[in-house]
């Protein structure tokens, strides 16, 4: 099993990679066939090549992003070979490749989603760059972090104060930023007010997080443990996300400033359309594949803005990290080995899971 690009042994590869004649080898657990178990095996050490940075892994979360991936509802025009999936990885920089700054041996690094970026289009150079439709991904269009071993591009992989617990924040590289990101993209100011839709893993990150903004947070979820949950973070009101949320917020004489989607159901479509105040925002954040009715005199009365978000960018990963490092984000984890990965996504599919799965590869 070789790299993608790969000419020939000791050849440098199109996005840095490359391997001699006597490769070494790490544990990895690779994608042969969508919705079929994980293979873990012995693959390739990877190299750090030109502007990269090789990661030695210490733990990697597994995100829901892994099982569209794995389902294969998200099939790149080019995947990664081989096919090594994982995007929130933490670990020490184990080599440095040529050309790069800034970086020393030991370093701790994050492995978040975003591998590189065109760096051209008017979103990168805007600084929008999470929407640049170029960008390649750790664990589809390049290997990722279910592997001993990962290869970053250096102006990408998070710098990370050496006094975090990689296991535990090793969520916030996507769940994290992407609810950091989802806040930040709402515009919210302290003061205002939002309802966070759905408390699993991003849900939860982003009540803490706006909760820290000075945000008033309403949290909304099926489950009243999650809800529980949400006001130790500190949501000032839950509901519970029924049939009759639409009516209770229609009735509100007060609307919200945003809100927030990370519930990946239409469900919560009707809800938001009746919480939201004249000139909020309305965020998607969950992946979502079905359509959902839009009025567009609606619209043209209220002034709301609709739109999306996608992971977050390096400067907000760098807030981020702040924000952690000085009062860590709550989750909850539940530590796994690396042989243990498939069972974990089928666990993600169902909606068993009570928390974060992380693999540690300390095991």
């Amino acid at each position: 099993m070789i790299f993608a690009g790969l000419g020939c042994e000791g050849k440098q590869l199109p996005d840095g990679l490359s391997m001699t004649s006597h490769t070494q080898t790490m544990r990895a657990a690779v994608l042969g066939s969508y919705g079929e178990p994980l293979d873990v095996t012995s693959v390739p050490r990877p190299i750090a090549g030109l502007g990269q940075i090789l990661v030695r892994l210490q733990a990697c979360g597994v995100c829901h992003t892994d099982v569209h991936i794995w389902r294969g509802e998200s099939i790149p025009p080019h995947a990664a070979s081989p096919f090594v999936m994982g995007h929130e990885g933490i670990g020490r920089v184990e080599a440095i490749g040529e050309g790069v700054g800034g970086w020393s041996l030991g370093d701790l690094a994050g492995v978040p989603w975003i591998h590189d970026t065109c760096r051209r289009c008017d979103e990168c150079l805007d600084g929008y760059e999470s929407f640049c439709q170029h960008h390649r991904a750790h664990g589809l269009n390049v290997p990722g972090a279910f592997a001993e071993y990962v290869v970053c591009d250096a102006s990408f992989a998070v710098a990370l104060p050496g006094t975090i617990d990689p296991v535990s924040t090793a969520p916030v590289m996507c769940a994290g930023i992407t609810a950091y990101g989802a806040v930040k993209r709402a515009g919210l100011k302290a003061g205002e007010k939002c309802i966070v839709f759905g408390c699993g893993g991003l849900g939860l990150y982003a009540v803490q997080i706006a909760s820290r903004l000075g945000v008033d947070v309403l949290a909304v979820d099926r489950d009243p443990a999650k809800l529980d949950v949400a006001r130790r973070y500190g949501a000032v009101e839950t509901e519970i996300g029924d049939s009759g949320l639409p009516s209770r917020l229609a009735a509100k004489g007060e609307k919200y400033h945003a809100c927030i989607n990370f519930a990946p159901t239409t469900a919560t479509w009707d809800a938001m359309v009746a919480g939201v105040r004249p000139r909020g925002r309305i965020i998607a954040a969950a992946m979502v594949f079905q359509p959902v009715p839009l009025i567009q005199e609606w619209l043209t009365a209220t002034g709301v803005v609709i739109t999306g978000t996608s992971v977050g960018t390096r400067q907000e990963m760098r807030e981020l990290v702040a924000m952690h490092a000085e009062q860590p984000l709550e989750t909850t984890v539940e530590i796994i080995g690396l042989d243990d990965v498939s069972e974990a996504l089928v666990s993600l599919e169902q909606g068993r899971s009570k928390g974060r799965y992380v693999i540690s590869f300390a095991r």
